[in-house]
């Protein structure tokens, strides 16, 4: 079955749908659409999805991260984080089990300015790889989301200045290798492994945006066992609403 699957990282879900959102969400027509950074708690929105099952986790703390998902097909079973509760206060990640894989959204932290939180930034990709390779054990697994890393020097406009700023560190693109060496796929360099110039976010200042100096940060990753199913992959830099702009994978699955 073919199946379209949309990840987009909002920066506030309520500033978003005041900039187009709906519109956006119906004209895609996709059969999963995952949210990242949404910034509200439960009842803070009242999205009028038809045709769509919702799943929202929301942080702990007010405004802050939190993801969801949108389906049209109803899953076996769903669940909220990845089981750890030092990882489960923010938001980060939804699971839905369907009859042939698992799907997951995932908003990785970021490190922060002069890297504060590099160390917990390692300590969650170990058990985060440990959790999608839990699951890759029993089906196949698609995942994806703003992972806050741009993978190679490809990846984004300026790798030279950015070397060991946040998203861009030696050790945050270590453990990147290290989810694909561990039987994944990154669906959009499997298509297009030397297409340059295509980002998923830009920063608000400097005119980043409009002189495409940006970041390809936002993935869809699947099990290497179902990389021949991949279909395309797209980053649709076009829409706006976001500092980020939505990515699309089709697979027949």
């Amino acid at each position: 079955m073919k199946m379209k699957m949309i990840s987009w990282n909002v920066n506030g879900i309520r500033a978003c749908v005041t900039k187009g959102f709906m519109d956006i969400f119906n004209e895609m027509d996709a059969d999963i659409f995952c949210l990242q950074e949404t910034k509200l708690q439960e009842g803070q929105i009242n999205l009028e999805l038809e045709g769509y099952y919702q799943y929202w986790n929301y942080a702990v703390k007010k405004g802050y991260s939190g993801t969801a998902i949108f389906t049209k097909k109803k899953p076996l079973s769903h669940s909220y984080g990845i089981g750890i509760e030092e990882h489960d206060q923010e938001g980060r990640v939804i699971t839905l089990e369907y009859q042939n894989f698992y799907f997951v959204t995932c908003y990785t932290p970021n490190s922060q300015n002069e890297l504060k939180r590099l160390d917990y930034r390692m300590k969650w990709e170990d058990d985060f790889l440990k959790y999608i390779k839990k699951l890759d054990r029993k089906k196949p697994v698609i995942f994806c989301g703003d992972l806050n890393v741009a993978h190679n020097e490809i990846d984004l406009k300026n790798p030279k200045t950015n070397r060991k700023n946040a998203g861009f560190t030696d050790e945050e693109r270590g453990k990147m290798t290290a989810i694909l060496e561990s039987g994944f796929t990154d669906s959009y360099r499997y298509l297009y492994p030397n297409k340059e110039g295509i980002y998923s976010w830009w920063s608000y200042r400097f005119n980043a945006r409009k002189n495409n100096s940006g970041w390809r940060i936002d993935y869809f990753i699947t099990s290497d066992r179902i990389k021949n199913k991949i279909k395309d992959a797209k980053i649709h830099t076009d829409i706006m609403g976001s500092d980020h702009c939505p990515i699309e994978l089709d697979i027949d699955i």
